[in-house]
């Protein structure tokens, strides 16, 4: 069954600002909760120093959902890759196709600087699967993280 157009929510990708942190903050505690609480790592403090450590507004964006904040989505440009740092979606978006475009949308960029984009995803969680759909091929296990990495698929000549 299609949604019309109309009835389609309207998405889109803005830029962030050094005064969002707060915002971002509660937003990536809310969407990790549930899977940190079911592996026992839930802790505020460490969310809070994990995301301060590298916040960086000029490679974070804030997701739109018909103009309400819905997640954020950081992207790092490293010397051979990207890094997919983040990409949360609140609970009360999720499931709504969201985090699919946001990552279309970051691989299309991806693919027009031609380069591989890496990430990494929590042990045990729908992210594996997510990451695995979207072309991402799993290099490597750590303790709790599983490592990923989408080769650079550069735009051909007919696109």
């Amino acid at each position: 069954m299609n949604t019309p157009a109309a009835a389609r929510p309207r998405l889109q990708l803005t830029p962030a600002s050094e005064g969002d942190f707060e915002a971002l903050l509660a937003l990536r505690m809310a969407a990790m909760r549930e899977s940190l609480t079911r592996l026992g790592h839930f802790d505020p403090q460490r969310a809070r120093e994990r995301l301060s450590r590298g916040y960086n507004p000029a490679h974070t964006r804030h997701i739109l959902r018909d103009g309400e904040l819905v997640g954020f989505v950081v992207v790092i440009p490293r010397p051979h890759d990207l890094l997919l740092d983040h990409l949360y979606i609140h609970p009360s978006a999720q499931g709504e196709g969201i985090g699919a475009w946001v990552m279309r949308q970051v691989l299309a960029e991806a693919d027009v600087q031609a380069m591989p984009m890496s990430v990494t995803a929590l042990k045990h969680t729908d992210a594996t699967r997510f990451y695995q759909r979207h072309g991402f091929i799993l290099e490597a296990e750590g303790e709790w993280d599983l490592y990923f990495r989408r080769p650079a698929h550069p735009p051909s000549d007919s696109d």
